[in-house]
């Protein structure tokens, strides 16, 4: 069974809520009844309902099992104003300005999950809108979840007949978000990315701190940066398997470890890739991704306070179908 399929079937042991803002989109409208009809979530699309309605028939989608709700006619959309306008006043959100954000689909989505009432657990955007669309209004509104320092993205890299990683699955971090994380934020981005992987692939997560020198190689600026954040997951998570710097054959390829970082507790089986900066993450998914034609999911978030996930404007159907049973297990409490 694939990755994304053992995903689908961790969905169905507790069905959760997940939104759609961008249901102007086929694909978004696709995928909305792909997942109704396999059954591992619950959705929610954002629109105008006689316009989403009229676009499926066109299409021939199947969206009976689909609630839609019409962020400008909705009986919460009041409510959700003065909330928002209490949230926001203080950094100078007018009662007129909230009106016009809950216009909005993914601010009236975000206002949403926020509602406790509303039962919505998790929502994915971005087939339509960039990063910055999506993760703005989150962080706004839904803030950073407790004891988290940073936001960051991550993607969950599937590599088809790959020995390496975990039977050919990685996360890469951060490959998303954050352009060029000092050592502090670095630290963060490798802890909250070992927490993804053990939450979503279930294995225990062996970190591997990526730089273009391995053990004192090359020394730059660059690399004692990696050299510093490693220290830092270290002093953090003690119990955590992590090493760095590392460049990425040592990192992922046994024989190349064994000459490069003989003893290394990371050297030839990590799973979890942590970037330097997004110059090499944003490179690094996209080769992995064209060249060993590998499945991408992401960018995921990581650290906001409820599941929030971002798609790539060039994703596909099928592509927001696996980020929704993502975004559904990250909703779930310790279900396996």
């Amino acid at each position: 069974m694939s990755f994304i399929e053992e995903i689908k079937t961790r969905a169905k042991k507790d069905i959760k809520t997940i939104i759609l803002p961008e249901s102007e989109d086929r694909r978004v409208l696709e995928a909305a009844s792909k997942v109704a009809t396999q059954g591992f979530a619950r959705i929610i699309l954002l629109g105008n309902e006689e316009k989403i309605n009229q676009d499926a028939k066109l299409y021939n989608l199947d969206l009976n099992y689909v609630k839609i709700v019409n962020p400008l006619t909705s009986e919460k959309r009041e409510q959700y104003v003065q909330q928002l306008f209490e949230l926001r006043k203080n950094k100078g959100l007018t009662i007129e300005q909230a009106e016009e954000l809950l216009k909005q689909p993914i601010y009236f989505g975000m206002m949403m999950l926020k509602d406790e009432k509303c039962e919505a657990d998790g929502l994915v955007s971005g087939a339509a809108h960039s990063t910055s669309d999506t993760l703005r209004p989150a962080l706004q509104i839904l803030k950073t979840a407790p004891n988290t320092k940073l936001v960051s993205a991550f993607f969950v890299m599937c590599v088809p007949n790959c020995e390496y990683g975990e039977n050919g699955i990685f996360i890469f971090g951060d490959s998303g978000l954050n352009q060029n994380p000092n050592a502090e934020e670095l630290s963060e981005i490798a802890i909250s990315s070992s927490k993804s992987f053990e939450q979503l692939v279930g294995k225990r997560a062996k970190v591997a701190m990526l730089s273009y020198s391995t053990y004192g190689s090359a020394k730059s600026e660059l690399t004692e940066k990696v050299i510093e954040a490693t220290k830092l997951v270290k002093e953090k998570e003690p119990e955590l398997c992590v090493d760095g710097e590392l460049q990425l054959d040592a990192a992922i390829i046994p024989e190349v470890a064994k000459s490069k970082a003989p003893g290394s507790p990371v050297g030839g089986n990590a799973n979890v890739l942590i970037f330097p900066d997004l110059n090499a993450g944003n490179i690094g998914y996209k080769l992995t991704q064209r060249l060993a034609k590998a499945e991408a999911y992401g960018p995921l978030c990581q650290g906001i306070a409820k599941p929030v996930n971002d798609l790539s404007r060039g994703c596909s159907a099928d592509d927001i179908v696996g980020v929704v049973a993502i975004t559904a297990v990250q909703s779930q409490k310790n279900i396996k």
